[in-house]
């Protein structure tokens, strides 16, 4: 079984300027982004048009349907997508191992008690699937998709209470980091979004595994691969297309890879896909 596979349309090798200009990812904070206001619903199936984009378009967070190829498990996924492509991929999904029926609903919730700001699916009968609380602090004043592809949720000084970058599905993206303990977990089939048999994880002791898992119930099984490293906190996926494990002043332990593309070019990612390869994918984005 392959380990890495890197899926564009040309590599170019990076010179030492651009590794320290892109050695961290771009503060999240600094994107402009539109308002998603408390109370705000999406109904699944009410319309191709009922989601929140980023400003630029690029992103959507919404409902998508989706067609097991055996008829099982049809339904909605909540998700963030690239929404410009044609196939509308999606890089991170709230309700992975349950899709909803048609006219389930989310909402940020502005029901004036503790809690409020909160994210909550319900299928129609009200019963809450998914629901994520940023918390008894700042209280959240609203949400946004940003051109990162990072979904938040807002407080009143627009610090992020909740954050979808902070709980990966099977996909980074450009920006997006890997902390200890964090994980990819691969999906089960091409057609079917849940939970799979792979695993990507940078574990406490900073070595970074891909593992089998006792698949249905997500431990660890057998390791196939592992970068052999102690002193990596972070797994980051910078602006430049380079995947890479770095300590915590910033240094750089080990790369995963360092040959990518511009992120002002091509939509990229890189995904713990079904079959258990880590794959870099560089879409033209048509700028």
């Amino acid at each position: 079984m392959g380990l890495f596979c890197i899926m564009a349309s040309h590599f170019s090798l990076l010179d030492l300027f651009l590794l320290l200009l892109f050695m961290l990812p771009f503060s999240a904070n600094s994107q402009s982004y539109r308002n998603v206001t408390l109370g705000t619903t999406l109904t699944a199936g009410a319309s191709s048009n009922d989601r929140w984009l980023s400003p630029s378009g690029d992103f959507a967070f919404g409902f998508q349907r989706i067609n097991n190829s055996r008829g099982e498990g049809d339904g909605y996924l909540l998700c963030v997508v690239f929404d410009k492509m044609p196939e509308r991929t999606a890089v991170w999904s709230a309700n992975r191992n349950e899709l909803v029926p048609n006219g389930s609903t989310i909402q940020l919730t502005a029901d004036g008690q503790v809690g409020s700001g909160r994210l909550v699916l319900a299928d129609p009968s009200g019963r809450v699937v998914w629901t994520r609380n940023p918390g008894p602090g700042s209280p959240a004043t609203g949400a946004a998709m940003l051109d990162t592809g990072n979904f938040v949720v807002t407080g009143r000084d627009l610090s992020y209470l909740w954050a979808s970058f902070n709980e990966p599905t099977d996909t980074l993206l450009p920006s997006q980091f890997l902390v200890r303990g964090a994980q990819l977990i691969s999906k089960y089939s091409r057609s079917n979004f849940s939970e799979g048999r792979f695993k990507l994880a940078l574990q406490p002791d900073g070595n970074l595994v891909q593992y089998t898992t006792t698949y249905p119930q997500m431990g660890n099984n057998f390791p196939y691969w592992a970068s052999s490293t102690t002193t990596a906190t972070r797994v980051i996926f910078n602006q430049t297309g380079m995947l890479y494990l770095a300590s915590s002043n910033g240094t750089v332990v080990s790369y995963v890879f360092r040959n990518g593309e511009s992120s002002q070019e091509f939509y990229q990612r890189v995904t713990l896909d079904h079959d258990g390869v880590l794959r870099y994918y560089a879409t033209p984005n048509g700028v």
